[in-house]
């Protein structure tokens, strides 16, 4: 299957202001995507193209004085199929761990793997450490938090989004992740394109997403504490340690948010082959 992505960010700052953008796919992703309409800022800006120290692809500019619109679009073949899951795939002793997934093992910006370490043993100790736990911890963000978009936060914890109940797509990922930690499973946050493929359509404006990976069996795999469940369609924007890492836009200075619209979607096998053949 072919899916369409893409995004217009557009924000104004009074004086000139470094910005970063992360929208762009993930390398590995790079070799799957087709018609890229490149990324782009209105007006043009002298644009840096690099690496951060996960792999991301990060933009990086001089924002002027007046409105900046950003605007990145492409399409990506995908298999059509959900998150893999391997149910024998078991957590690695720390020992046998590749030594750059350590630092998804540690207490980070939105995740305080200290202050709910107990919680985590307490609940999952007695559990053996494989794919079926992640996906009861997952359950049990699930059941125990409420989406509600009107009530996002930037600063919000895993902490607090417990002691709350309440949160966005990346809280539910943050708790997730810092569960995780605790029970000495390497998990890392990621953020991307997530469109309404295999499942009913959401009315809501569409927006990126968030999900996390947890290192077991010897590799990543997804999972995702917000809609619990394995999804079709996901593309991978960034990962990192948490969302501090990975900001879609980030100014070193004020800025204000003026529009901001998100786009993906499969596009009809009958469409998708003619674009092929032409």
């Amino acid at each position: 299957m072919r899916i369409r992505y893409g995004c217009k960010i557009t924000f104004r700052v009074d004086i000139p202001t470094p910005t970063v953008c992360l929208v762009d796919l993930r390398p590995e992703r790079r070799a799957e995507a087709h018609e890229d309409v490149p990324f782009t800022t209105s007006p043009a800006q002298l644009l840096k193209t690099e690496r951060d120290a996960f792999g991301n692809i990060v933009r990086r500019f001089i924002a002027q004085p007046g409105e900046t619109t950003l605007k990145l679009a492409g399409t990506v073949d995908d298999s059509g199929l959900p998150d893999a899951r391997d149910p024998e795939a078991a957590r690695l002793s720390i020992a046998n761990l590749p030594v750059e997934t350590l630092q998804y093992l540690s207490g980070s910006r939105y995740c305080e793997t200290d202050k709910l370490s107990q919680l985590a043993w307490d609940i999952f100790g007695a559990i053996p450490a494989d794919a079926q736990l992640v996906d009861d911890i997952c359950g049990f963000v699930h059941e125990n938090i409420t989406f509600d978009y009107t009530r996002a936060r930037s600063t919000r914890t895993a902490l607090e989004t417990l002691q709350e109940g309440v949160g966005v797509c990346r809280d539910f990922a943050h708790l997730a992740i810092t569960l995780c930690r605790a029970l000495n499973i390497p998990a890392r946050y990621v953020n991307g394109y997530l469109g309404d493929i295999g499942v009913p359509a959401n009315p809501d404006p569409m927006d990126f997403n968030a999900w996390f990976e947890a290192y077991l069996g010897g590799r990543w795999i997804t999972f995702d504490a917000r809609h619990n469940a394995r999804r079709i369609g996901r593309i991978a924007i960034a990962h990192g340690r948490d969302a501090a890492d990975v900001p879609m836009l980030q100014t070193f200075g004020p800025h204000v948010l003026t529009s901001f619209a998100v786009t993906t979607h499969e596009i009809p096998d009958d469409i998708a082959a003619e674009k092929v053949s032409a």
